[in-house]
Order: C-alpha cells, then sequence, then structure tokens
C-alpha cells in the first residue's frame, strides 16, 4: 500500500505559478514511477506529467513548456512546478503512484483555479 498526500493547490492569476508536493508513505520502494494528473467535472483523468525511478519524464502537449515534473527521493515527495498558467488549467489535480507490478495509488486531489 502506498499512502499519497497532496498539498499547493489554490487560486492564481493567468500568468502566475504554483508548485503542486505529493509526499509518498508506505511501499515506498515498490514505486516505479509517480505522476500527476488532471481531471475536469463530467471528463476523464488525464495525465499532466509522470517520472520515473530513473528520471525519464513525459509531459501533455498542452503543459510542455510550462510545468516541470521533479522528485525528491530523501523526502519521498513529487513536485509539480507550474508556470505560466492559464484559466483552462483550472481543475482537481491529482497525484498517482504505479508500482512495478502494476498496482496504482491516487491521492484525494488538489484543486487549482486560475482566474482570467
Amino acid at each position: 500500500q502506498v499512502q499519497l498526500v497532496e498539498s499547493g493547490g489554490g487560486l492564481v492569476q493567468a500568468g502566475g505559478s504554483l508548485r503542486l508536493s505529493c509526499a509518498a508513505s508506505g511501499s515506498i520502494r515498490a514505486i516505479n514511477a509517480m505522476g500527476w494528473y488532471r481531471q475536469a467535472p463530467g471528463k476523464q483523468r488525464d495525465l499532466v506529467a509522470r517520472i520515473t525511478n530513473g528520471g525519464t519524464t513525459n509531459y501533455a502537449d498542452s503543459v510542455k513548456g510550462r510545468f516541470t515534473i521533479s522528485r525528491d527521493n530523501a523526502k519521498n515527495t513529487v513536485y509539480l512546478q507550474m508556470n505560466s498558467l492559464k484559466p483552462e488549467d483550472t481543475t482537481v489535480y491529482y497525484c498517482n503512484a504505479g508500482l512495478y507490478w502494476g498496482p496504482e495509488f491516487w491521492g484525494q486531489g488538489t484543486q487549482v483555479t486560475v482566474s482570467s
């Protein structure tokens, strides 16, 4: 089992920045990759950014050049630095941890609101 606690969401004006944090606990050594997803009401949950244990990252096209995912292994924490935020980035963001053999775990979600 892996527990994920997110923080850092909030309200920001367009063009501003926020940093989301996701602290993992539990079976840390079993985690293969961690990432951030977002889900608007009535829509599917989509990948925003992901980082593997080896440091490989991938991003949704809509956030490339604006968002950066990173991890602090000593703190078992993954960060999502979000710059140049747009109103269309407004939604709930979820942290995800995937284990080597398949199971996935989710955080409770954190709201990001970007005003125009």
